[in-house]
């Protein structure tokens, strides 16, 4: 046993396993995922994402187990779910693991010897979730700025009923990721990549006249909200059901429309401007947006989004959607040729 392990575990002749601390754990030590390597042996704590029962081809029982920290995750399996050592646990529960990095398929799989659950003393949530690197006070205090800037009295009502006088929503939002896995994918990265596209989009603002700010900060600040429904709170950060059948995109919408009835007198032009500005926020119906842009605010929103590397437009996309108001082009005026 390396001087890395944190638990030393023996059995006693009586069969009782003791579970001795020794000086990395006291210190603070913790290996991370990204660190292990085939071959290596492992003892220490990690999160149990995801737990399943399965067969072998041979009909014999076992478990796949994901292992999760702040650097990513592990497959793991417990070959023999009935031996000495195997404690009773559950998804989403601490554990403690003794066992061997292998790899299989291309990818570190763990194949698990001993597994306990852990006491809520003995290890620091910090460690087993993806967290911003950026504060999350700091980067609240710049989304409030920018509700602030707007001066439409409606679209302004509207940000503040959800980002200021709706507790659970500002909860959820500043803990939520922007994607499962391929964007943000962290607690407080939907915050952040918000943030991030409607810097964008301000700076455009100012640089093309034409353009409604107000509107075009609006749609920034909300074109994501429908995440907060379409995936769960960390540590799961997967689909739900009903991100699964209807998107972030359209439960984004939704949301829109039932805050806007709360207005009083809330413009129906601008509601459905508003609302066409999420629809059509990844651009092509085949990445999912239900409507193709067809306000300047959109396609100026899309951009911004590309920026953000939130999804790769075809050229076709590119090189065909034009937004004009008032005789502007602005794709032709962000991407000359």
């Amino acid at each position: 046993m390396t001087g890395r392990e944190s638990y030393n575990a023996g059995f006693f002749p009586c069969g009782i396993v003791i579970i001795l601390k020794i000086k990395d754990r006291e210190a603070g030590f913790m290996r991370f995922l990204n660190e292990l390597h085939e071959g290596d042996r492992i003892n220490g704590i990690y999160l149990c994402k995801q737990k399943q029962s399965a067969v072998t081809k041979n009909g014999k029982p076992y478990e796949n187990i994901i292992l999760q920290d702040k650097t990513g995750i592990m497959d793991g399996k417990i070959w023999d779910p009935n031996s000495l050592g195997i404690d009773d646990f559950d998804a989403l529960d601490y554990i403690d693991v003794v066992g061997d990095v292998t790899s299989f398929a291309g990818a570190m799989q763990l194949n698990i010897k001993r597994v306990r659950k852990a006491a809520e003393d003995e290890y620091d949530p910090a460690d087993y979730l993806p967290v911003s690197e950026n504060s999350t006070d700091d980067m609240y205090s710049q989304l409030r700025a920018f509700i602030d800037s707007v001066e439409n009295t409606y679209l302004s009502a509207l940000l503040k009923k959800l980002f200021v006088e709706d507790e659970a929503f500002v909860k959820a939002f500043e803990g939520h990721s922007a994607a499962k896995t391929v964007h943000h994918g962290f607690i407080g990265g939907l915050m952040e990549h918000t943030l991030g596209v409607t810097r964008l989009c301000d700076y455009m603002s100012k640089a093309y006249p034409v353009i409604n700010r107000d509107l075009l900060i609006t749609a920034s600040l909300l074109h994501d909200i429908g995440k907060t429904k379409e995936l769960s709170a960390f540590p799961l950060n997967d689909y739900t059901d009903e991100g699964q059948l209807l998107g972030h995109i359209y439960m984004g919408a939704q949301m829109i429309n039932d805050l806007a009835r709360q207005i009083p007198e809330f413009p129906e032009v601008l509601k459905n401007e508003l609302i066409h500005c999420i629809l059509s926020h990844h651009g092509e119906l085949e990445y999912g947006s239900p409507k193709k842009p067809a306000l300047v605010e959109a396609v100026a929103s899309i951009l911004q989004i590309i920026q953000m590397q939130e999804w790769k437009p075809s050229q076709r996309f590119l090189q065909q959607t034009r937004a004009k108001k008032n005789g502007l082009d602005i794709i032709n005026c962000l991407n000359p040729t």
